[in-house]
C-alpha cells in the first residue's frame, strides 16, 4: 500500500475535488461520450467538446498532480535527469526563447495550477495573466499562487481559449501554450484568438501533442493509437507538424523555430520513461509505473468501502492507467510525441 506524505494528502483534495458531483455518473457521461464520437455517432453539433475536457480534468486532475507534479506536461528528459529536474530546464528553455523581461504582461494559455506560471513569474519577474476555462484548476492556481507570495504577479481569467473576448486587443508581450491547444475543438481559430490578444513583435512559445511524421493513416495499428490517445487525453484530433504549422501561419503568425524536442540531443532518455520505469523516490514508484499504479488504484478501490476515498474514485484511477498505457504505447510506436515544441512570432 502506498504510504508516501502525497498519497495520504490525495485522500483529503480527492474529497474536496468529488464534493459537489458523482465521479460515476460524470466518469460515465465522459466516456460514453468520447466512446460515441470515436465511432462516428457523434457530429460536431450533438457534443460540446469544453465540456468533455472540463469534466476530464474536474475528475483527474489530483490524480494528475500526484503522478506528475503541479508543472502538467511532459519534458525532454537527459540521461540520469529526473522528471523533475528536466521541467525545470524546459520551462527555463522557454523563458529564454521568449526572450522574457521584468514588467512585461505574460498571457499562460490554459495555466492548469499554474505551476510553469511561478516558474516563469519568480525567474522572470513578469505578470502572468492565468487563462483556464476550469474552475476547479484555476482556483487551485490561485492557492499555489498566494502559498508561493505570487499572487501579486497574477491575474486569474476564466474563460474558454477558444473566447478570449474579456481581453483586448494587442494587449501582450509574449505568451505561451504547454499542451493545451491540443484540446483546441478547433485550433486553427484558437490560434487566431491568440494573434489576437497578443502584441505586434510578440513571441509565443507552444508546446503540442502531435503524430510524427511515422504515422500512417492507412496503417490499422496506428489509427487505434491514435483513437485510444484521443480517448485518454479528451482530444478531439491529434494534429501533424505540418498542421500545426500551416495553422500558425493561416492566423499570421511567423515561425521562428519548430522541433520535434524528443528528438534533441539533451533527450537521451524517452519522454514517457516516467511511466514505465522506476526513478528516484519510492513515491515516484507507486506514482508512474505500471505496478504501482496498479497497486494505488487496488488500495483506493478496497478504501473506497471504508470511506476514505470518495465512491467509484478507482475508475478515475483506472482510466488514467489506460492513458498512461497509451502515451506509452504511441511514444513507443515512433507515432506521437507530447514535445513539438514551436516559437512564433507576431509580425510588427
Amino acid at each position: 500500500m502506498p504510504s508516501d506524505i502525497k498519497f495520504f494528502s490525495l485522500v483529503r483534495r480527492m474529497h474536496s475535488a468529488y464534493a459537489n458531483w458523482s465521479a460515476d455518473s460524470r466518469l460515465s457521461q465522459l466516456e460514453s461520450s468520447s466512446d460515441k464520437r470515436l465511432r462516428g455517432e457523434l457530429d460536431d453539433n450533438d457534443y460540446d467538446h469544453a465540456e468533455i475536457v472540463n469534466d476530464y480534468y474536474d475528475l483527474c486532475h489530483e490524480l494528475m498532480e500526484y503522478g506528475w507534479g503541479d508543472s502538467l506536461h511532459f519534458a525532454p528528459i537527459a540521461t540520469n535527469e529526473s522528471l523533475e529536474d528536466a521541467v525545470v530546464r524546459h520551462q527555463r528553455l522557454m523563458i529564454e526563447k521568449l526572450e522574457l523581461e521584468e514588467s512585461m504582461q505574460v498571457i499562460d494559455i490554459g495555466c492548469g495550477v499554474g505551476g510553469p506560471m511561478r516558474r516563469v513569474a519568480k525567474e522572470a519577474g513578469v505578470k502572468v495573466y492565468c487563462i483556464n476555462n476550469n474552475e476547479y484548476q484555476l482556483s487551485q492556481a490561485k492557492v499555489k499562487n498566494e502559498a508561493a507570495g505570487l499572487n501579486h504577479l497574477a491575474e486569474y481569467v476564466k474563460c474558454s481559449f477558444m473566447d478570449m473576448s474579456s481581453l483586448n486587443a494587442d494587449m501582450f508581450d509574449a505568451g505561451y501554450a504547454i499542451e493545451s491547444t491540443c484540446h483546441a475543438p478547433d485550433k486553427l481559430h484558437a490560434f487566431a484568438e491568440i494573434f489576437r490578444v497578443l502584441k505586434p513583435g510578440a513571441r509565443l512559445w507552444g508546446q503540442e501533442m502531435c503524430l510524427t511524421d511515422n504515422f500512417e493513416s492507412t496503417n490499422a495499428h496506428h489509427q487505434t493509437l491514435k483513437k485510444e490517445l484521443m480517448r485518454g487525453i479528451a482530444l478531439k484530433d491529434i494534429a501533424s507538424f505540418h498542421e500545426v504549422n500551416s495553422m500558425l501561419e493561416a492566423v499570421g503568425f511567423e515561425i521562428l523555430e519548430a522541433n520535434d524536442l524528443a528528438k534533441s540531443e539533451e533527450s537521451n532518455t524517452p519522454w514517457y520513461n516516467p511511466m514505465v520505469s522506476q526513478s528516484g523516490s519510492l513515491g515516484n514508484f507507486f506514482r508512474r509505473t505500471p505496478i504501482g499504479r496498479a497497486l494505488v488504484q487496488w488500495t483506493i478501490r478496497v478504501t473506497e468501502f471504508t470511506g476514505l476515498f470518495p465512491p467509484h474514485a478507482h475508475k478515475v484511477v483506472k482510466l488514467m492507467d489506460r492513458t498512461a498505457e497509451a502515451y506509452v504505447n504511441g511514444g513507443k510506436e515512433g507515432i506521437f510525441t507530447p514535445l513539438y515544441c514551436f516559437v512564433a512570432r507576431k509580425p510588427e
